[in-house]
């Protein structure tokens, strides 16, 4: 019985996406063909896929069929989290995926205990091998995995790169068409996670190898091995790179392929065999098997002297032996010679030109089959449960993959494609036996009576195939081991002969007139269950002999190399019993397949090629017709309508259309049944429309499932109005109830907290208190615990105070009162400041003023406290010049030549007799001054000649520039008199250098007056500034009292 998994989500809510959809279903067609209205229509069948197919939906149900249609292009439906999307979901209970029936098989297995099978089929081409890698990804990843568990799921995913370069090949219909039958065993532990796998492989379709038709290709492997292979590697292989020097890869005249990146699949192959467990001997040995065959289809035969066969490519047949690890003289009387064994005495015959190519032939074939033979055998041991734990039946369970040929209808249909329809057939036959089997079974579960199905039972045409004595398989053995000169036209004429009168079978010879002119002499016809097929019996006989000459065993068996040794036993050849025929060999393990697949629950996944141009978007219905017809989906859609279109559980069918009905809206707390007998009567349900199981509700007709759906969507804005009334007034109660929580919640937190400040802070003052007071008592002790706050705190205010009440220029000379404790260090920041405002100050000064304070610094050592005068200075700027350039004489300027005059100033000079008083200028410069009269220099002072400069005390403007005595030049000190003393003299005594030559004489000065004469100035007080000569000879200057104030 099918696994059906739980329909009813979180909280007892149901999801029914399936039933959800049916709204869009003129759209997007249905997602279960079982819901067609016209389901006996092969024409809505179609109309349905190529729906689907043009919204990107490639998936379809018929009942738990999984049907798919091949995109051609990358959709984003396979990542993480649509995994995880179906992951323990209800088949029905989202849209139809290949991860749905991957999900539904693998909890079935684990609900059950019952092994499982998934089976898909369909044309190459039509995907068939991407699902089954989507299947094992999806275990791969979902299933429960440790890291043993984890590398086998690795190896179970590179275990496809492998058989697809050996196994795969290009074709007319398909890049990557797999050219054998796979069956893959998964075997789970009782926790669910993969342990082991095992694969069976039918079929190879050997003969590619020797021969394929124009625009395809031989296997993936030859090509990657000369496109990815190192130089070194095709060195030691004697390969060159081109495929077109190897006569096994030209025939197809197809050795490149655009969608085909060879070099990245060797890649990928080389990988693989490592991670599956290849030792580096053994991937050497198996490419060297691989290069022989391409060796082997360049031997070349001739005909000797004497008419005998020989072979013409010595290096090829050298090559070849070395690769195969055989004697090369044994190989080549082989390839030219068959053994025969007569009454028990063996003889030697040559081979004819004909014979020798196909004894070549048949040994690459088999060569390379039982290479892939026993490649899947070497994978199956690295898959294979190695934990005892898990080898009882009880421990573990299986999931079987079936990958294998769909039914094959093509231009010329030989024996490989007799083998894949009979293959088809005796599927066919299962797949209708259990979907009857799981339809009845469920009908007795629930209760229902089982109507009988009217089906086509294609046990006639297994049994035209395979009875025995009768079949066709049985007639092409006897043909094959018949004595004498067996073909495959008498092959034909004895089938003929013995089943001439059946009703699926026909040649040209029993024909009709009309069925005749579509079929040649050499085809036989049999009508299966997808159609009628012909059949070309050519290589019919060779093809099921399979022959290789005993001769080529013989060698081969004595190879060195150890793969070829398990390929080919010596037992093989020492046995005298002829094998089975190819025919035979295939029906008896697909006897096994079906027994395997009997014991299992089976799931089926259908592939559908939509075009054969490989293009997206492109939907044939001409060739989608004849697959569907091929597949036998429509009888398989017809037994599963053949009774009820719709069943669902009760409670997934009252949760999603309770609101139809106002007894079961918007709760139903009776009992299920009960609850689904009320609405289906509200909701006019005839009698005959439906059934009530023990579980589920059975619906017959579509018409009645979309009546209700609809009936539901219109209901929808009136369930949503009463949805968002209730909602809001129950959002609107509930933040009502939350605020309310939260302010009482919040007023208890701020009062306890205001309560614990206020405490707090309480606390804090007494012992502040209590700190300052105690602190005060101690405030004249030395620094210690019991003054510290309070010392503390004084010296914190005194500087705050400090900060606040600190002087802003440097002529503030006030200071707050520091505290005992704090003199010396308040002394210290007072000269800090000082230091820092002087800082900032001199900073902020610009160069003409920084000069002018330089000069009045100079004029305060010099004069302050010691002339009258001075105080009167202070505030007047000193200039840059008394003169304006305009009073100095041109002529005088000329004479000075580069001197430039730096300041000039109106002065009166006193004769040294008589000290009569003459208007003069006297012109600083750079390193002299002169005493001008006009336009004459009436005297030159160097200032390196001038000894010092004296001043009087009082506020006058008399000034004396002493001279050296001894110089003759010099005619004594001069006497000048200028109103602006403070600033002449200053000047002059900078640019000369003589600051500290300057001198204020408080009562009288005495000068040097011609030949050694002294003359002397007497300063006294007098109501006015005065200058005259006195009684005794001295210059008198009488100056005035200045005040100060």
């Amino acid at each position: 019985m099918r696994y059906q998994g739980r329909e009813v989500g979180v909280e007892g809510r149901v999801r029914l996406v399936m039933e959800s959809a049916l709204t869009a279903r003129d759209r997007v067609g249905v997602q279960d063909f079982v819901l067609l209205e016209n389901y006996t229509s092969e024409a809505a069948f179609i109309e349905n896929l190529r729906r689907r197919f043009r919204e990107n939906l490639i998936y379809t149900y018929i009942g738990s069929v999984l049907v798919s249609v091949n995109p051609y292009k990358e959709l984003e439906i396979y990542s993480k989290q649509h995994m995880e999307r179906y992951r323990g979901v209800s088949f029905y209970e989202i849209s139809p995926h290949i991860y749905a029936v991957s999900d539904n098989t693998y909890r079935a297995m684990r609900t059950e205990r019952k092994d499982q099978c998934i089976l898909i089929s369909g044309e190459s081409g039509a995907g068939k091998t991407e699902a089954s890698k989507k299947i094992l990804l999806y275990y791969a990843v979902t299933c429960p995995a440790n890291d043993h568990m984890a590398s086998l799921g690795d190896r179970l995913l590179q275990s496809n790169p492998v058989l697809e370069a050996f196994g795969n090949a290009k074709t007319l219909r398909n890049d990557n068409s797999s050219r054998f039958g796979k069956y893959m065993d998964v075997q789970f532990d009782f926790r669910g996670a993969p342990v082991g796998g095992h694969i069976l492989n039918y079929l190879l379709e050997k003969s590619r190898v020797v021969h394929q038709n124009h625009g395809e290709r031989n296997f993936h492997i030859f090509y990657q091995l000369l496109d990815g292979g190192e130089e070194d590697l095709l060195k030691t292989l004697d390969l060159a790179r081109n495929p077109q020097n190897y006569q096994y890869l030209v025939k197809g005249n197809c050795p490149r392929v655009s969608s085909i990146n060879d070099k990245n699949d060797w890649k990928a192959v080389m990988k693989a065999l490592s991670i599956i467990g290849f030792t580096e001997g053994e991937v050497q040995e198996l490419l060297n098997i691989i290069a022989s065959v391409l060796h082997l289809g360049n031997i070349q035969f001739g005909e000797g002297e004497d008419g005998e066969t020989r072979i013409t490519t010595d290096t090829q047949i050298r090559n070849l032996a070395k690769l195969l690890g055989v004697d090369g003289s044994a190989l080549r009387e082989a390839l030219t010679h068959k053994k025969l064994i007569a009454k028990g005495e063996e003889m030697i015959s040559p081979l004819n030109f004909e014979q020798a190519g196909s004894a070549r032939d048949a040994l690459a074939k088999a060569v390379y089959g039982r290479t892939f033979t026993w490649l899947v055998e070497k994978i199956n041991q690295s898959l294979a449960l190695k934990d005892e734990v898990y080898h009882s039946s009880k421990g573990s369970s299986v999931i079987g993959l079936l990958d294998i040929y769909g039914f094959e209808v093509l231009q010329h249909n030989s024996f490989e494609q007799f083998c894949i329809n009979y293959c088809n057939e005796k599927l066919q036959q299962l797949f209708i036996e259990l979907t009857l089997r799981s339809e009845q079974e469920e009908y007795e579960t629930e209760g229902i009576a089982w109507e009988t199905v009217q089906y086509f039972d294609n046990k006639i045409i297994c049994d035209l195939i395979e009875e025995k004595h009768k079949g066709i398989i049985s007639i092409l053995d006897e043909e094959c081991l018949r004595p004498g000169e067996a073909c495959d036209v008498s092959f034909l004429e004895k089938l003929e002969d013995t089943l001439g009168g059946h009703a699926h079978f026909v040649t040209h010879k029993l024909a009709n007139g009309k069925t005749r002119r579509v079929m040649s002499r050499e085809e036989f016809r049999l009508l299966h269950y997808a159609g009628e097929v012909n059949y070309n019996v050519s290589g019919f006989l060779d093809k099921n002999n399979d022959l290789l000459y005993r001769s080529l065993k013989e060698v081969m068996c004595q190879s060195s190399h150890q793969i070829l040794n398990q390929c080919f036993r010596r037992e093989e050849v020492i046995d005298q019993k002829r094998p089975e025929m190819a025919a035979t060999q295939f029906k008896n393990s697909l006897t096994k397949l079906m027994e395997i697949l009997m014991s299992k629950e089976p799931s089926y996944v259908r592939c559908i090629k939509p075009n054969d141009a490989k293009q997206p978007g492109r939907f044939d219905e001409v060739l989608v017709r004849h697959q569907v017809k091929y597949l036998g989906l429509m009888e398989n859609l017809r037994v599963r309508r053949a009774g009820f279109a719709y069943r669902r559980r009760f409670e997934a069918f009252l949760q999603r259309y309770k609101p139809l009905c106002p007894e079961t809206w918007p709760n139903w707390h009776g009992r299920l049944a009960d609850g689904v007998s009320t609405l289906v009567k509200h909701l006019g349900y005839k009698p005959e429309e439906y059934k009530l199981g023990r579980s589920k509700i059975f619906i017959r007709f579509p018409k009645t499932l979309f009546t209700t759906e609809d009936a539901l969507e219109a209901k929808k804005p009136a369930i949503a109005l009463t949805l968002q009334t209730s909602w809001r007034g129950y959002r609107e109660r509930a933040k009502y109830q939350r605020i309310r929580h939260a302010v009482i919640v919040i007023q208890s937190a701020w009062r306890g907290m205001k309560a614990r400040r206020r405490a707090k802070r309480r606390r804090q003052a007494a012992e502040l208190i209590r700190r300052f007071i105690k602190g005060f008592i101690y405030r004249d002790e030395e620094y210690c615990p019991e003054n510290e706050y309070f010392l503390d705190h004084v010296r914190f205010s005194f500087l705050k105070t400090l900060r606040k009440n600190l002087p802003k220029s440097v002529l503030d000379k006030s200071w707050p009162t520091p505290p005992p404790s704090l003199t010396e260090a308040s002394e210290h920041l007072r000269r800090l400041h000082m230091q820092n405002m002087v800082m900032k100050y001199c900073r902020r000064i610009q160069p003409e003023w920084r000069k002018q304070m330089e000069q009045k610094v100079v004029a305060s050592e010099i004069f302050k406290e010691q002339k009258d005068s001075y105080p009167q200075s202070v505030g007047k700027l000193f200039l840059g010049s008394r003169l304006e350039s305009e009073q100095i004489n041109l002529k005088v300027i000329q004479t000075l030549g580069n001197e430039k005059v730096q300041y000039g100033a109106a002065v009166t000079k006193y004769d040294r007799r008589g000290f009569k008083a003459r208007p003069r200028q006297l012109l600083l410069t750079a390193t002299f001054a002169v005493l001008v009269d006009r336009t004459k220099i009436k005297q030159r002072i160097d200032y390196n000649a001038l000894r010092s400069i004296s001043v009087g005390s009082l506020s006058d403007g008399i000034f004396v520039l002493h001279m050296p005595s001894e110089d003759n030049k010099q005619k004594g000190d001069v006497v000048l008199h200028c109103d602006h003393v403070i600033e002449l003299v200053t000047k002059l005594a900078m640019m000369a250098g003589k600051i500290n030559h300057v001198n204020v004489s408080p009562g009288s000065i005495r000068f040097a007056v011609a030949r050694g004469k002294e003359g002397i100035i007497d300063f006294i007080r007098g109501s006015e500034l005065k200058v005259a000569k006195g009684k005794r000879g001295h210059l008198l200057v009488t100056a005035p009292q200045i005040s100060t104030t």
